[in-house]
């Protein structure tokens, strides 16, 4: 599988939880080569860190490896999340090779100019159903212990990282509309702006969706589906999975398909 890459935008790491899937990103991150590094939030976790602090040796040498990603010429650009707002007081400068912004706009290699932004700007046009929110508090916490017990007991017997949470948002008709509301709402916003297409996070769901001539792009998250957005030198864009089994989850919708039936990447 390809590794190098013209840029990767990743979001929902969560360091600092015992949810984040540290060893996998620590993998990905080592492998990869890309000409530009976008965090688009939520990239530590410290909402969470007030009330119970997890970090871990590997979450040690994730922020290590990005700090040393800048330092050796790689662009990396931080767009902080609701869950690290803490850092959007700094918008607008550079700390330790890293750029620090509220939102972005990325140049393809192809041309096109997509808007970047973690995603949570949508959470008060977007009415979150009340399935959605018990699964953002305490159901959610539970069903991350559940994921790591499952997933260890799969490494125990030698199965690959599977995604409970990533099943039950397929699976759940109330998830899957708020995930709908969410990616319409995040098209309309890039039609406003005149942009060709939205990158952002927060929802944990990585996807593609193309409507009015807009390419909507979800990165996902790693905590649940450990998944990354990437860019080829062709300005191609490639949603992948890394864990025990890496591999291309999905490709954006060829543009002589636009206005068919997108291709979203279920995991």
């Amino acid at each position: 599988m390809q590794t190098t890459f013209r840029s990767v935008f990743i979001s929902d790491v969560h360091l600092g939880t015992k949810s984040c899937q540290a060893i996998h990103l620590l993998d990905f991150l080592q492998t990869i080569k890309t000409d530009t590094l976008y965090l688009v939030g939520d990239i530590i976790d410290l909402q969470e860190m007030r009330h119970k602090a997890y970090f871990v040796d590997a979450h040690h040498r994730i922020v290590e490896h990005i700090l040393e990603m800048a330092k050796c010429g790689t662009k990396v650009i931080y767009i902080p999340g609701n869950h690290d707002a803490f850092f959007r007081q700094f918008a607008g400068q550079t700390l330790s090779g890293i750029e620090i912004k509220l939102n972005a706009r990325h140049k393809t290699a192809n041309g096109r100019t997509f808007h970047v932004s973690h995603g949570d700007e949508f959470d008060q046009m977007v009415k979150i159903s009340p399935l959605m929110l018990a699964i953002g508090d305490k159901a959610h916490g539970l069903m991350l212990s559940l994921n790591q017990w499952i997933n260890g007991v799969r490494r125990f017997i030698g199965l690959p990282y599977w995604s409970l949470a990533g099943y039950l948002k397929s699976h759940i008709s109330k998830a899957k509309e708020f995930i709908d509301r969410f990616e319409t709402a995040a098209i309309k916003s890039a039609k406003n702006q005149k942009v060709d297409g939205y990158i952002c996070g927060h929802i944990h769901f990585a996807s593609f969706q193309q409507k009015d001539n807009i390419l909507y792009c979800n990165d996902g998250d790693w905590v649940e589906h450990c998944t990354a957005l990437t860019e080829s030198a062709r300005g191609e864009m490639s949603l992948i999975h890394w864990s025990e089994n890496p591999r291309v989850l999905a490709t954006e919708p060829k543009e002589e398909n636009w206005g068919l039936s997108p291709q979203p990447a279920r995991s």
